[in-house]
C-alpha cells in the first residue's frame, strides 16, 4: 500500500502538504475531502486519524495527523532537500521557532477573516457587523509587523536564502484573508516581494492550483452543506457573533 493523503484544500494546513509534496516529487494518492458537506464525506479520514479531521495521512498501516507531524514525517522519510528543515541545528531552531511562534500569532487572526466574511454567514444567514472584521485585521497586521520585523527582515526567507517549512506554513495561511478579498499584500512591498519568492521556489502553477479553491471562494456559497453539520455548527458559530 502506498502513500495516502486526506486533505481538503480549503483548509491551510492541508495546502501546506500538498504543495510540500508535489514540490518534492513525492508519490501519493490525494484523498480528497470536503468536509463542508459532512461526516460521510469525510469518513475516509475519519477512520486514518483517531482525532478524525483533515490533514491525515496513512502510509501502510502507519497513520498520522496534524500539519507540522505530516511535514516532518515526509520530510524525513522522503529525503527532502535539507533547506526545508535544515540538519544545521541553529537554522532548523529557527524553523521550530516560526512554526511555535505562527500558532498564536498569524493562524490566531488570519483565518478569522474567511469565517468572518463568507463562512458565518453562510452557516447562519446572517451577517457579521464590519466591526468584528475591523477588530481580526488589527490583530493581523500587529501579527504581520512582528513577522516582517522578527522574522522576515531583511532576508530572502524567514531563515535565510531559501525557502523552509516556516515559509510555506506562514504563506498558506495568509492567503486565507486574500481568498475573502482582504489583500494583507497591499501596501506591504517586503511582504509581497517574500510572497512571489514563495511562489517561485515551489512553482508558480503548483501554487495557484493548490489555492484555487480558497481564491474562488464565492463559489462555496453555491455548495449544499451537510443539514446536520449546518444544526450541529450554527449555534457555536452564533457565539462568535457575540
Amino acid at each position: 500500500m502506498g502513500l495516502e493523503l486526506y486533505l481538503d484544500l480549503l483548509s491551510q494546513p492541508c495546502r501546506s502538504i500538498y504543495i510540500f509534496a508535489r514540490s518534492n516529487n513525492i508519490p501519493f494518492e490525494f484523498k480528497h475531502v470536503e468536509l463542508f458537506k459532512g461526516p460521510s464525506n469525510s469518513e475516509g479520514a475519519g477512520k486514518v486519524s483517531l482525532l478524525k479531521k483533515v490533514p491525515a495521512l496513512k502510509d501502510g498501516d502507519f497513520t498520522l495527523a496534524e500539519c507540522t507531524a505530516i511535514l516532518l514525517y515526509l520530510s524525513r522519510k522522503y529525503n527532502t532537500p535539507d533547506h526545508w528543515y535544515p540538519s544545521d541545528i541553529q537554522k532548523r531552531a529557527q524553523v521550530d521557532e516560526y512554526l511555535s511562534w505562527h500558532h498564536a500569532n498569524i493562524r490566531a487572526n488570519a483565518p478569522k477573516t474567511m469565517w468572518i466574511k463568507v463562512l458565518i454567514p453562510l452557516f447562519t444567514g446572517q451577517p457579521l457587523p464590519s466591526e468584528k472584521l475591523q477588530e481580526v485585521m488589527e490583530g493581523l497586521s500587529t501579527s504581520l509587523k512582528q513577522f516582517e520585523e522578527r522574522f522576515l527582515q531583511d532576508k530572502a526567507f524567514i531563515i535565510g536564502n531559501e525557502i523552509s517549512l516556516a515559509d510555506l506554513v506562514a504563506i498558506v495561511e495568509l492567503m486565507q484573508p486574500v481568498g475573502v478579498g482582504c489583500d494583507i499584500f497591499e501596501d506591504r512591498p517586503r511582504l509581497m516581494e517574500w510572497r512571489r519568492r514563495v511562489e517561485d521556489a515551489v512553482g508558480k502553477e503548483l501554487f495557484f492550483q493548490a489555492h484555487e479553491m480558497i481564491l474562488n471562494i464565492k463559489e462555496l456559497s453555491n455548495i449544499q452543506i451537510d443539514p446536520q453539520l449546518k444544526e450541529h455548527l450554527a449555534p457555536v458559530l452564533m457565539k462568535m457573533l457575540k
